[in-house]
């Protein structure tokens, strides 16, 4: 989804990692290869040597590979137990409700959004997963609206992911600039009447325009 690096910068700082006795653990739990963190972060959970919420990290770091390997009932279960250690724990219930969202479970993510947004009303990155679960559900307006909120409160980056994923849905043709025009909202407007239209690139585009 989703900025793999904002995600696990905001994930570290939501939960006050604190790096045990072996740092090359806690530094593999936070790697951008996705084997490597798997192996990481269940190192840490192994040892059971870390505090609580250091240890919800852990889960929600692991969770987050998952998800990014498709294996959605993997994550949604290491996002669980994450969850009951820190139920307010705004990030980990945002990224489960995107896992559940990826999972073809968009309904059922939908609480999990909600209480992110109450813990945190300006993350862009909730705003823009409630988006795509209310698009799913058939709730145009109300994605748009998420939407715009999401571009708001995340500045240019956001709006470089919009223009680079509506480019690639042949909905925009301006500039990846990151700067907010008309041709955007009317793209947006466009996406959101499709239930099956992404307004994101794949993971895997737009990594120069947007870091």
């Amino acid at each position: 989804m989703k900025g793999l690096l904002g995600i696990i910068v905001a994930l570290a700082l939501a939960a006050g990692f604190a790096a045990p006795a072996r740092a090359d653990s806690a530094t593999d739990c936070f790697s951008e290869d996705i084997e490597r963190r798997i192996e990481g972060c269940t190192a840490l959970i192994e040892r059971h040597d870390n505090s609580v919420a250091d240890l919800s990290l852990a889960y929600a770091m692991r969770a987050l590979a998952f998800s990014l390997k498709g294996r959605y009932d993997t994550a949604v279960r290491d996002y669980d137990a994450a969850i009951a250690m820190k139920p307010d724990f705004a990030v980990a219930l945002n990224n489960r409700a995107w896992a559940y969202f990826r999972w073809g479970k968009p309904s059922t993510g939908l609480p999990d959004v909600e209480k992110s947004l109450q813990l945190s009303p300006s993350s862009p990155h909730a705003l823009d997963t409630r988006a795509h679960i209310r698009q799913s559900l058939g709730d145009p307006h109300g994605a748009l609206q998420d939407y715009d909120k999401a571009i708001w409160y995340g500045g240019a980056r956001m709006i470089k992911l919009y223009q680079c994923g509506l480019t690639e849905a042949r909905l925009y043709k301006g500039e990846i600039d990151g700067v907010w025009r008309p041709e955007l909202k009317e793209a947006l407007e466009k996406c959101v009447r499709d239930r099956a239209c992404d307004p994101l690139p794949a993971d895997e585009q737009c990594r120069a325009a947007t870091s």
